[in-house]
């Protein structure tokens, strides 16, 4: 058995304790802290992570973790290894003296450092989304390799923003019922679908409108991302930009024409603006630059069931010399079409039923009862 010492972010404990599947605390009596002499940790350039290179005249503080075991250096290597890390023996320095340890090492030096590392500053604003995302990565070891499971973490790490945006921006209960501690319990949950998305089974009860408590019942819930969705709009010349894609889940409901009108709309990066999502996105769905936006609604796309959320943006832009081309990224395997078409144009497909998706309607008609002020102010 061996020591291994860290010194980024799997220095936040938590976080550790995730990848590793271990109790809150149950690490504590093996950790150590642990001094690496003549390095330097920054932060890789615009990233949220840091990377450590060796620099005279700096030293490195972090964690000793003693007697790993090789279950527990597997973990470690299915987490840090699709980032071109390997184990590399360090001597550093403890209370008791000069040890050797093992530490995940950079094989390559083409990341650019920026300022120095502090695990507190990266703690305040990664830390518990890297830990939803470390347990969410961690569980899918039997499915993917590690690779696979890296390229899917900024995903997760998404999905625990949407987590922390909820708490931070949830609507009020003026009208609805105010919910207090207590009032839903979730009492098992059980392994299901982990992919890209996640369905996960459940039993909860919770207090019922009469005061009383329901059964303990067994549902399902499909575990989305929050989703940016802007509506560019012309007011000088009335016209919108809408985009046409192929969409799987018309195509699963035997529609015959799978290929639907929407917003332009992307997932929320973890950590980002859904304001900046939607600039993000218009640009890479359809080459435009967008000027003021404006907030439409914030709504959940189907609460039944389903964790997906909606930001939606009305984005005011000039369409007068817009040429409509097909775009997308072809990293995402995406193939979109834009098109833009007049108010009342968009308005008569609705009617027709040609333009059927949901959110697009709703931001439409939004779009309907502010219209005549945004023309007047243009």
């Amino acid at each position: 058995m061996s020591s291994l010492f860290f010194y980024g972010t799997l220095c936040h404990v938590p976080l550790l304790e995730a990848v590793l599947d271990a109790e809150p605390g149950g690490l504590d009596a093996r950790l150590r802290p642990a001094v690496l002499r003549g390095h330097r940790v920054s932060w890789v350039r615009n990233e949220a992570y840091p990377m450590i290179a060796q620099e005279e005249g700096h030293d490195t503080r972090g964690l000793l973790l003693d007697t790993v075991t090789e279950d527990e250096e597997d973990f470690l290597n299915y987490y840090e290894g699709a980032f071109s890390y390997h184990l590399s023996e360090v001597l550093v320095d403890t209370g008791n003296g000069r040890e050797t340890a093992l530490c995940f090492y950079p094989m390559s030096a083409d990341q650019e450092a920026g300022a120095d590392w502090v695990l507190g500053d990266w703690e305040r604003v990664w830390g518990e989304m890297a830990v939803g995302a470390a347990r969410d990565v961690m569980a899918r070891r039997a499915r993917y390799d590690a690779e696979t499971a890296t390229a899917l973490r900024p995903f997760m790490m998404a999905r625990h923003w949407a987590r922390i945006m909820a708490r931070q921006n949830a609507g009020p209960a003026t009208r609805r019922y105010a919910p207090g501690a207590g009032d839903v319990t979730i009492h098992d949950r059980f392994d299901g679908y982990r992919g890209f998305f996640e369905l996960s089974e459940f039993n909860f009860d919770h207090r019922r409108f009469d005061g009383g408590r329901s059964p303990r019942v067994t549902r399902e819930a499909f575990l989305a991302f929050d989703a940016a969705l802007v509506l560019p709009y012309d007011p000088k010349t009335d016209h919108i930009l809408l985009i046409e894609q192929l969409r799987f889940g018309p195509m699963w409901r035997d529609d015959p024409c799978p290929w639907v009108f929407e917003p332009i709309a992307g997932l929320v990066d973890a950590g980002e603006d859904p304001a900046d999502t939607a600039r993000r996105e218009a640009e890479e769905e359809a080459g435009l630059i967008l000027g003021p936006l404006e907030p439409m609604v914030r709504v959940y796309a189907s609460p039944g069931y389903s964790t997906e959320f909606f930001h939606c943006f009305l984005g005011l832009a000039d369409l007068s010399e817009f040429t409509a081309s097909a775009s997308g990224l072809d990293s995402e395997h995406e193939d979109i079409r834009s098109h833009v078409m007049s108010f009342d144009d968009a308005m008569a497909l609705v009617k027709s039923g040609e333009i059927n998706a949901g959110p697009l309607i709703m931001m439409l008609y939004w779009l309907a009862a502010e219209r005549g002020r945004l023309r007047a102010a243009s």
